[in-house]
């Protein structure tokens, strides 16, 4: 593991600045991956680790500097739950472990620094002192990671029956027999427009 002051500067690198959230991260993935037992995730035992994120804040950036784990990489997993926590997944072992932030913890950085009245700054100061157990809520948990999801998968590629398009992982889903994309099957986050798209104003 590097030390926490190379951490800050690699989260800093890549989320664009360093605030509490991005302490707050570094601190939970240090912490779950010292639960597991595992020191050097980016190097030797980088294809031991599965990380579920639960929100699409700083901190998940940050967990992605300690860890290693990428979203291109299939590693790092997305669940939007809205929450600050994070499961680490130690595919050698089995064993998982979810880490969350004390709801209490912006307030224990109240009580700790008084004195400063920037509460970003507040809060980056008491996350990097206070002890994991002011900051962390830890349960040991059970994830079973599918052979689809795993880090270097390679499953067959399915076209949708509807728009035609490729579909991999063995995300298709089966509707009267035939194979359809998340979207065709009615899942879709977008409302498709004229071919021309929008028109411009004026």
């Amino acid at each position: 593991m590097k030390t926490f002051a190379e951490y800050e500067e690699q989260a800093s690198q890549a989320h664009g600045h360093m605030c509490a959230g991005q302490v707050l991260g570094l601190r939970m993935a240090i912490h779950g991956l010292g639960l597991l037992g595992i020191d050097d995730p980016a190097g030797k035992q980088r294809k031991r680790l599965v990380t579920y994120v639960e929100i699409d804040r700083c901190a998940t950036d940050a967990i992605g500097v300690v860890t290693g784990c990428r979203l291109g990489k299939r590693a790092l997993k997305f669940v939007d739950f809205g929450k600050m926590a994070a499961t680490f997944c130690d595919l050698e072992t089995g064993r998982a472990v979810r880490v969350s932030a004390k709801e209490s913890s912006k307030q224990r950085a109240s009580e700790v620094y008084p004195e400063i009245e920037d509460k970003n700054r507040q809060q980056m100061k008491a996350y990097r002192e206070l002890p994991d157990a002011d900051l962390f809520e830890v349960q040991w948990v059970r994830v079973i990671v599918g052979a689809e999801d795993l880090p270097g998968f390679t499953g067959p590629r399915v076209a949708c029956a509807e728009c035609g398009e490729g579909i991999s992982f063995r995300r298709e889903v089966e509707v009267a027999g035939r194979a359809l994309c998340r979207s065709c099957a009615g899942q879709r986050y977008y409302d498709p427009l004229p071919h021309h798209g929008p028109q411009s104003a004026g």
